[in-house]
């Protein structure tokens, strides 16, 4: 068991009921610790407030999911029919909103639930307040009603994330929205503009669209910026094929509410210099978040951050100040990631209460963005590749794929790509993999764990696939860029 210092009331306090925060929390008090959580949650522009469990269950990662669950069974219900099932007017099935956010909103409630109690039972005190430092020991915690809570702690984490950015555009806080609130709007959302190409504006208009609304993206500078650009065009080209409409090289100059209700959209083009109008129901932004620290009153602990984003720059998750840490979003240089928010806060419990030494592995962390067509990847981008080890260092494996499930309802395989980027001496390191198609978040994970006992391309090519999934395409890669072939498949069963 670990001791509290007699002069604190806890062991741990952290600030955030997030993914990383809660997890580092559980691990602390598995290890004997005496823990209590801080979260709190202020309205969005819109006014949309949530529950206990941070951005990833409440606007994040579990209600896209759903929102991409939905849209892909929409799919399915035209694929269906070519397989022999029968539709009576499938023309006319349409998606309830209400229903489907309203599903989408219990489950996340839910979740909330499930998580007081599991605080309750762990006995881990939460406190529903603002947390504020009052010195590097002290935190205030800021009720709703306006009362204030002091604790103190031997040590503290701050795990409080992000929000999203809205910059500085006529007509932007009053009339968007952003990811805070699309999954519970008490409207459907009709013809949507989603302003920014990043991963999370790519999956609302690709769900969107996938629901029966009219999406455009208004895309600055490139899209899903910092992953492997080749296969970011893969993507594009397939959402351009549902009917998703970009607009290249364009920002936002104003929003402005019509007497009908409609929002008037103009953006200007930076090639052309031009302007361009448009009506939306709905305007989403999604260009970015910053770390919620300015309300932590940081100075008064004496905890530095960076000017530029207020994220903290800390060594291993220690903070310039030695008992204060950080997890999560709010890290600089980190992968916004929750699973990588959950990792590290459970890391950091363990070397705080459990005589650990193990530090967190931030290098080749996989994701997927669930865009229609899902993009799976871990380890390096081409791009960043070759600008590492040099262009005639690196090797590219690269080929098109036929999924077995598309041949029947005849579905466009023309983006349904992968590759893999090694080493070009043997044995061939691996330093990433790419994969464009059907359940790539479910492919890239064990392919992940392979990287990190360092895959090399003489494994791949030795291990046989299992037939016929598209993972199994991994294992059957063996024509090179430099070598000029034609990477599309010949046959599918030799």
């Amino acid at each position: 068991m670990a001791p509290i210092a007699s002069q604190y009331d806890y062991d741990l306090v952290v600030i955030g009921g997030g993914s990383g925060g809660l997890a580092c929390a559980k691990e602390a008090v598995n290890l004997g610790a005496k823990v209590a959580v801080l979260d709190f949650v202020s309205p969005s522009p819109r006014g949309t407030r949530w529950g206990l469990g941070g951005t990833c269950v409440n606007v994040g990662c579990i209600p896209k999911k759903l929102m991409h669950q939905a849209a892909l069974l929409g799919e399915a219900i035209n694929d269906a029919q070519a397989y022999g099932w029968k539709i009576a007017s499938p023309e006319t099935i349409q998606n309830d909103w209400s229903a489907l956010t309203e599903a989408v909103q219990n489950h996340v409630k839910s979740v909330n639930w499930v998580t007081r109690v599991d605080l309750r039972d762990k006995k881990i005190e939460y406190v529903n307040g603002l947390g504020q430092f009052k010195d590097a020991n002290t935190v205030i915690a800021v009720m709703k009603n306006g009362s204030k809570k002091e604790l103190t702690a031997d040590k503290i984490v701050i795990a409080v994330g992000g929000r999203p950015h809205y910059p500085n555009v006529p007509g932007a806080l009053e009339y968007a929205i952003s990811s805070d609130d699309i999954f519970s709007l008490d409207t459907p959302p009709g013809k949507t503009c989603v302003v920014g190409a990043g991963y999370i504006g790519l999956e609302c208009a690709g769900f969107l669209k996938g629901l029966g609304f009219d999406a455009t993206i208004l895309v600055r500078s490139v899209v899903l910026r910092g992953f492997d650009q080749e296969m970011a065009e893969k993507i594009t080209n397939e959402m351009l094929d549902h009917g998703v409409n970009f607009q290249f090289k364009c920002i936002p100059k104003s929003i402005e509410k019509k007497a009908n209700g409609k929002l008037l959209v103009t953006w200007i083009n930076t090639e052309s210099d031009t302007e361009q109008q448009d009506e939306f129901d709905t305007v989403l932004y999604a260009t970015g978040r910053y770390a919620l620290t300015k309300d932590l009153n940081l100075p008064a602990a004496g905890v530095e951050v960076v000017p530029e984003n207020g994220k903290i720059d800390a060594i291993n998750e220690q903070t310039n100040v030695s008992n204060i840490y950080a997890v999560g979003d709010v890290l600089q240089g980190r992968p916004e990631l929750t699973p990588v928010a959950i990792h590290a806060g459970r890391l950091l419990a363990r070397r705080m209460f459990g005589n650990s030494k193990q530090q967190m592995d931030y290098d080749n962390v996989a994701t997927t963005v669930f865009s229609p067509i899902e993009y799976g990847c871990v380890g390096l981008s081409e791009d960043k590749a070759i600008q590492k080890y040099g262009a005639d260092a690196i090797e590219v494996y690269h080929s098109y794929y036929k999924p077995t499930e598309y041949f029947i309802p005849q579905r466009s395989i023309k983006n349904c790509f992968l590759k893999t980027i090694t080493l070009k001496e043997a044995p061939q390191k691996v330093l990433g993999l790419h994969f464009v198609g059907p359940h790539a978040g479910e492919i890239i994970q064990g392919f992940a764990a392979a990287m990190k006992c360092n895959l090399t391309m003489e494994i791949l090519m030795n291990t046989v696939g299992i037939h016929p999934t598209v993972a199994e395409e991994f294992t059957r890669l063996n024509i090179t860029k430099s070598s000029g072939k034609d990477p599309n498949p010949a046959s599918c069963c030799s």
